[in-house]
Order: C-alpha cells, then structure tokens, then sequence
C-alpha cells in the first residue's frame, strides 16, 4: 500500500493587509487513493488557488451543495463543510481572511459569501486572474506568497472608494465576534446582547447582516473548530476527551454537531479523510 506524501508551507501577510489577512498556506499532496475531501467550518473566509487541476467541488450529504470546477474560488463563512473531491493530489494555495477583511478585499460583507463558493473572477475580476496566473507562473513559494501579497493589496486600493468598502462594521458587531471567537463559541448570547447595550434580536439582525451567520450559528461553528483542531492533532485525544475539553454537553452531542457539519459521524469522517490535514 502506498503512502501519501504532503508538503505544507505557511507564511504571513504584509503588515499592510495585516487585520484582513491572517496567513497564506501553500500545499502540495500526492500519493493519497482518491475520495472527497470535506473541508470543515471555521472562523476565516477562504480563498483557494489551484496549482494543477480544478478544484472540483461537489455535492455530499451534509456539505455545501454548490457543484463546479474551479481554478481559484472564494468561500465564506459557512455552517456546513465543503465537499472537494480528489484523485489522491492536491497542490495550491489557500488565503485565510477575517469576517471584517472581507470588505477591504473584495468590497463586498462577508455575509454577501456565507454558505457559498464562488469563482475568484466573480470577485476580484481581472485581479483574479492574475492572481491564479502569477501563483501559477512562480518558482517558488516565497514567490507565490509575493505575488498573492502584490494582488490582495492592489485589491485593496481598489477598494478604498468602494461604498461597501468604506462602510463601517458596527463596533458591536466587531466586538460580538471577537467576543465569540476568542472564546472559541463559548459564549451566552442573550448576556452578549446585553453586555452591548443591545436586544438579542437586534444582535442577532446586525450580526447577521454583515457576518453572514448568526451568532448562534457563529458559536456552534467555532466550537466544532476548536473539536477539529484536537481531532486532527498528530495523537489526538479520545473523543470524549475532545468532546469534554470543547464545550460539548458529552460525547453524543459532539457525534451529532459532527454528523451536522460534515455529513459523517466522527469516526466515519476520520476514516474517510486520507488527505493529510
């Protein structure tokens, strides 16, 4: 039986696209049988360029259900995972953005892309392109990673006048979600909501409107998160453990998120994902 090899190489952004941009990471796999990759809920928007074959996402019980080929996409935040399937490779690299990053770089709310994957070129236009081309084109990561910095800050001077852009994110919004994510979803809503001088409705509205998931939905995904992390860990812990040391009530509440977001039980998931994490 053959082994899988997997090369990962992650560096930071400019300090400039610092705040929108939280890392680049380049990846490179082969050797692995094929079968779907579900790529799982988190807490960054997510750009994707394929260094070989089009991305092709596909339609998976419990994943998104957008289906297509794609040399570069963007995604949002989601609830659910996204079903990508491989013929034992993938090779590209993947842009992590904040929620509030979203309007400097493609001037638009991150809620304009929850729960969806689309084309680069639908969002960056003819930056799009250059951006796939220039990855495509470079000799090494250092010089893909130059390139992606090039490309997202000329993206955002192209933005600066956008009306979307410019708008200001409601103070409370940004806190609730640093709020939220800091603690990894571990927190009350209805005593957020107060804590900012706000209804839980009106929260849940504001939130909605420029995250794209409510805070209910925020929380429940950066708890499965943080359950992925330690899950994907080179010697993970025991379920029960992880279910324990995440905020789930025991282990059958994490079964269930687990099925909820990816379509597989925990263990079903762990055997079906032979990609490297």
């Amino acid at each position: 039986m053959s082994v899988g090899s997997a090369i990962r190489v992650t560096a930071q952004p400019s300090p400039a696209l610092r705040g929108y941009v939280v890392s680049y990471d380049g990846f490179e796999q082969h050797g692995f049988p094929p079968g779907i990759h579900r790529g799982a809920p988190g807490r960054y928007l997510t750009l994707v360029v394929s260094l070989s074959e089009p991305i092709q996402v596909v339609p998976v019980e419990g994943c998104t259900v957008r289906d297509g080929r794609f040399d570069a996409l963007v995604g949002g935040l989601t609830s659910k995972a996204v079903a990508i399937g491989h013929d034992g490779r993938q090779h590209g690299v993947k842009v992590s953005l904040t929620p509030m990053g979203a309007r400097a770089v493609y001037g638009m709310p991150a809620a304009a892309l929850a729960n969806d994957v689309v084309d680069l070129g639908r969002i960056l236009g003819g930056l799009g392109r250059e951006l796939t081309e220039r990855s495509r084109e470079a000799r090494s990561w250092r010089e893909r990673f130059a390139a992606v910095d090039d490309v997202l800050l000329a993206a955002v001077r192209g933005h600066d006048t956008s009306p979307a852009a410019r708008a200001p994110i409601r103070p409370e919004v940004r806190e609730a979600w640093r709020r939220l994510s800091s603690s990894r979803g571990a927190v009350q809503i209805g005593s957020l909501a107060a804590e900012l001088g706000w209804s839980r409705r009106h929260l849940t509205r504001q939130f909605h409107s420029e995250i794209g998931l409510t805070p209910k939905e925020a929380a429940r995904v950066l708890r499965f998160e943080h359950a992925y992390v330690l899950a994907t860990a080179g010697t993970p812990p025991a379920w029960s453990t992880i279910a324990s040391a995440t905020g789930f009530a025991d282990q059958a509440h994490l079964v269930r998120d687990w099925r909820d977001f990816t379509g597989l039980t925990p263990t079903a998931w762990r055997g079906s994902e032979l990609l490297a994490h």
